[in-house]
């Protein structure tokens, strides 16, 4: 949240100018349209518009949630995130050296130094192993430079940040600590089950501490465009158990008390829980933060190995007179200059059938198959050459 504070001795260009801006901000405000919902990370105030129609589900009072709730509330941790004015000082001089307009106006010139104020917020996080490294969300801790983590028992270490991946919104912290802590259970999310029930556990509006919701699986595989960025990765298990501001980076788990997914975001008109939360799941999260902890530092995602070309189909295999078992793959038409596919070795005309062993029928398999893979990974591609098979290294590179 930005702090706005002017003085009783501003010019009465500032008075101006502030009305202008206040006026603007009531005008935008007034136009929002009550019948729609928003998709929230549970610490921005970024949204994406959209649609739901919400139906609340009472609880079995047979069902029984103790053991579920005992496994997994000791693992989940409750983070506060700041930035310190040595980074609020260095974001502020990048800030003048990139716009070119700074020699002639600026917020600070009219609001004073205080308009760039330390950001700061709070969220959950999740106990990976016994080493001291936690799972949260990159938008609770990535504009961070100081983080607090606190434990169910009311601990409170110093964390250090291990590394970010902005395309999945993941994020890993390492704590040092002699004492016994308990890590999650990590689940498999594959075999998750829409009606299956579900506990969240997490720390809601950051004060409410180990505070344990249930709901059931509504949907999976959802792809809701609130993650920035090109190279997103989105495919968010959907929940009706409660999940709020704070919760962010907390767990999801099933009634063994595995980890199934990390809560994420929640679609609401209100800022608060209004029926539907998503979380992203366990086997994206496993990956990921396997990767940061294995590489540190943040992941670099690499899903473009420079082709471009056109899905195999009986067509296409009369048209070129593909030499090819069956009429699927995909045809390389062209390959980019210094791409990892010309340095790897693939021509035009090849026709790709499997990466790392995974048939290929059509391109989106092969962004399926990349999707979660970095800069600096090898993948074995195999192409049909005139008929002949070959496997083909690739050392994936930052593409552009």
């Amino acid at each position: 949240m930005v702090y706005v504070k002017t003085s009783i001795m501003k010019t009465f260009l500032q008075f101006f100018l502030a009305g202008i801006l206040g006026g603007l901000v009531v005008f935008l405000m007034t136009k929002n349209d009550n019948n729609t919902t928003s998709l929230v990370s549970a610490e921005t105030s970024h949204a994406v518009r959209t649609s739901f129609n919400s139906s609340p589900i009472s609880l079995n009072s047979s069902l029984n949630f103790i053991e579920s709730a005992k496994r997994s509330t000791n693992t989940v941790v409750h983070i506060y995130a700041e930035e310190s004015p040595q980074l609020v000082q260095k974001k502020r001089q990048e800030r003048r050296q990139s716009d070119p307009f700074s020699d002639f106006f600026n917020f600070e010139d009219f609001f004073g130094e205080n308009f760039y104020r330390p950001k700061n917020g709070t969220g959950s996080g999740v106990i990976f192993n016994k080493q001291g490294y936690i799972i949260t969300n990159n938008h609770v801790v990535g504009f961070a430079d100081k983080i607090k983590v606190t434990d169910s028992e009311g601990k409170i270490y110093d964390a250090k940040k291990i590394g970010t991946d902005k395309t999945t919104d993941l994020a890993v912290l390492k704590i040092e600590s002699n004492a016994d802590i308990q890590p999650i259970r990590i689940g498999d999310s594959d075999n998750v089950q829409v009606g299956e029930w579900v506990l969240a556990v997490g720390n809601p509006f950051g004060y409410l501490t180990s505070t344990v919701t249930a709901g059931i699986v509504s949907a999976k595989g959802r792809s809701l465009d609130i993650i920035q960025g090109e190279k997103a990765i989105e495919d968010f298990i959907q929940t009706d158990a409660a999940i709020n501001p704070g919760n962010s980076g907390g767990a999801l788990v099933n009634l063994q008390g595995e980890l199934i997914g990390i809560n994420t975001a929640i679609a609401t008109p209100t800022g608060v829980f209004a029926g539907y939360s998503f979380a992203i799941p366990s086997n994206i999260v496993k990956k990921v933060v396997s990767d940061i902890i294995e590489n540190g530092g943040d992941i670099d995602r690499s899903t473009n190995i420079g082709i471009g070309g056109y899905d195999v189909n009986d067509e296409l295999v009369k048209e070129f007179n593909l030499k090819l078992k069956t009429p699927s793959g995909f045809y390389v038409h062209e390959v980019d200059t210094k791409s990892a596919a010309q340095l790897g070795g693939i021509l035009p005309g090849d026709v790709i059938i499997e990466i790392n062993k995974i048939k290929i029928d059509r391109y989106e398999d092969i962004e399926k198959n990349l999707k979660l893979k970095k800069v600096g990974d090898k993948v074995e591609v195999k192409v049909n050459r005139d008929g002949k098979e070959l496997v083909i290294p690739l050392l994936l590179k930052k593409s552009f």
